[in-house]
């Protein structure tokens, strides 16, 4: 996250430098000049992205701002920065936008999502006129002229720059092996920089008369070019020969650790699923520690979930919570993260109200799990009576339908289906083909004891009593 939030200004600012080493070069100012620039720079950037951080935060801590201009505002404060920044030091209103939105991003207790979500719109919109808009300028012949050079140096970038790059990147905790390193290296090269300061960096050397100056936009876009094309055919193949490619995702995240949710997650980590139990009860997350279930204690109208839970190789939400709100709430934020068909919640009886409070409630819960009456109330009852979680393979000799045979006379609920490294749940309302058990596959499901196990729990119940004095 931070390389991804730093590595645009340092490329752009050590474009600076290096555009000011050659102009000095080209001149009579010096080298010294561009230093002094560069440093100017730097601490124009870090002072003013400081102060305006600080002054916008304070006036979103105050709710001075309502809620549906905090977008409009950022994106206003960053144009006035900008302006200020550049008008005083050349080149310094990238670093002190930067600046300020770090320093706001870092400061407690200023409601932040309305900007996060008005910039991912607005950095898909901008980042694509600007490919448009730089494209439209480049002529085709001038393109075609250096792509020979264009993929000299293309060849300079991926086999020396870059391996040498990740070769003096320090990583403290060894957090990447030489697998994940060596793809890095590969697919590392980025355009948005390079294509944004390449013309402004052409114009002024064609002022100063720099040779070839016209082949610097043609040159860079000719690496780009290659480069992306080169990642988007070698990226998949290289980390499958690496064995560093992502497979199918393997976690869950689990709103709720009643035992119900206790039960279900370790079935799943028997399955070599990952699962995140999410609670406010401190009892329930202690009984979920206690078993060794990986957990977190959350109040559900936390800002900060989103920034802890690490929703890398994440694919699904199961919310099992017996609170229908806060299950509501977390289908509601993780939505966007999951996509409607990863996001699962329990009934909770509004598929069945008519009034408009309840069709709203209805229409944020897209996909209800196991079966229409299926409540948490409902579950949890069922496990107090004795229901276990019980796992069955299924085979060509013991299919689904023997399965349903054995278990319809004293009942069962089909929870889960492990098909291959898929997990498929059961949904209420879909038709049974959607998730046909076939031979091969594993079923998780609630089965009610059996008439001999029941009839022994209840002679174990009668012994305990005539012994009682």
């Amino acid at each position: 996250m931070w390389e991804s939030i730093l590595i645009d200004p340092i490329g752009a600012l050590l474009a600076v430098l290096v555009f000011s080493g050659v102009i000095a070069h080209q001149g009579n100012s010096g080298l010294w000049t561009a230093v002094e620039l560069f440093f100017s720079t730097v601490a124009l950037g870090f002072g003013l992205g400081c102060g305006a951080g600080y002054g916008l935060g304070r006036l979103l801590r105050n709710r001075a701002i309502p809620d549906y201009l905090h977008g409009i505002v950022a994106l206003g404060t960053v144009f006035i920065v900008f302006a200020i920044a550049n008008s005083l030091v050349h080149e310094s209103g990238l670093l002190a936008v930067t600046i300020m939105g770090i320093w706001l991003a870092n400061m407690r207790n200023v409601p932040r999502e309305h900007i996060l979500n008005f910039k991912e719109s607005l950095s898909i919109l901008l980042i694509s006129l600007l490919f448009l808009l730089l494209a439209a300028r480049l002529e085709l012949a001038a393109l075609v002229e250096v792509l020979l050079w264009g993929f000299a140096l293309y060849l300079v970038i991926q086999l020396l720059a870059q391996p040498f790059k990740m070769l003096l990147a320090y990583d403290r905790r060894e957090t990447l092996s030489w697998r994940e390193r060596a793809l890095t290296a590969w697919i590392a090269p980025r355009g948005i920089v390079a294509a944004a300061g390449a013309p402004v960096y052409a114009e002024q050397l064609q002022a100063q008369h720099y040779p070839d100056a016209q082949l610097f936009v043609p040159l860079t876009f000719a690496v780009i070019i290659i480069t992306v094309l080169s990642a988007s055919f070698s990226s998949r193949p290289l980390a499958r020969l690496l064995r560093v490619a992502e497979t199918e995702p393997r976690g869950v995240l689990i709103i709720g650790a009643n035992p119900l949710a206790v039960a279900i997650a370790e079935q799943l980590r028997q399955w070599k699923f990952r699962p995140l139990l999410v609670d406010d009860d401190y009892a329930q997350i202690r009984n979920a520690r206690m078993q060794g279930i990986p957990h977190l204690l959350w109040l559900t109208g936390s800002p900060k979930l989103p920034t802890e839970i690490d929703l890398v190789g994440v694919g699904y939400l199961l919310a099992l919570s017996t609170d229908r709100t806060r299950s509501l709430v977390a289908s509601l934020r993780y939505t966007p993260e999951f996509g409607a068909h990863g996001v699962f919640s329990l009934p909770d009886g509004s598929q069945n109200q008519k009034s408009a409070r309840w069709r709203m409630a209805r229409r944020h819960r897209q996909q209800y799990l196991f079966a229409p009456t299926a409540t948490a109330e409902e579950l949890l009852q069922r496990l107090e009576n004795g229901w276990p979680v019980k796992v069955t393979k299924l085979s060509e000799q013991f299919a689904w339908e023997a399965y349903r045979r054995q278990f319809a006379e004293a009942g069962f609920l089909p929870l889960f289906l492990l098909r291959g490294e898929r997990l498929l749940p059961f949904v209420a309302g879909l038709p049974d083909e959607a998730t046909l058990p076939k031979p091969g596959d594993q079923v998780m499901a609630l089965v009610a004891p059996q008439r001999k196990e029941r009839e022994g729990e209840r002679s174990a119940s009668e012994s305990s009593s005539a012994i009682e004095p």
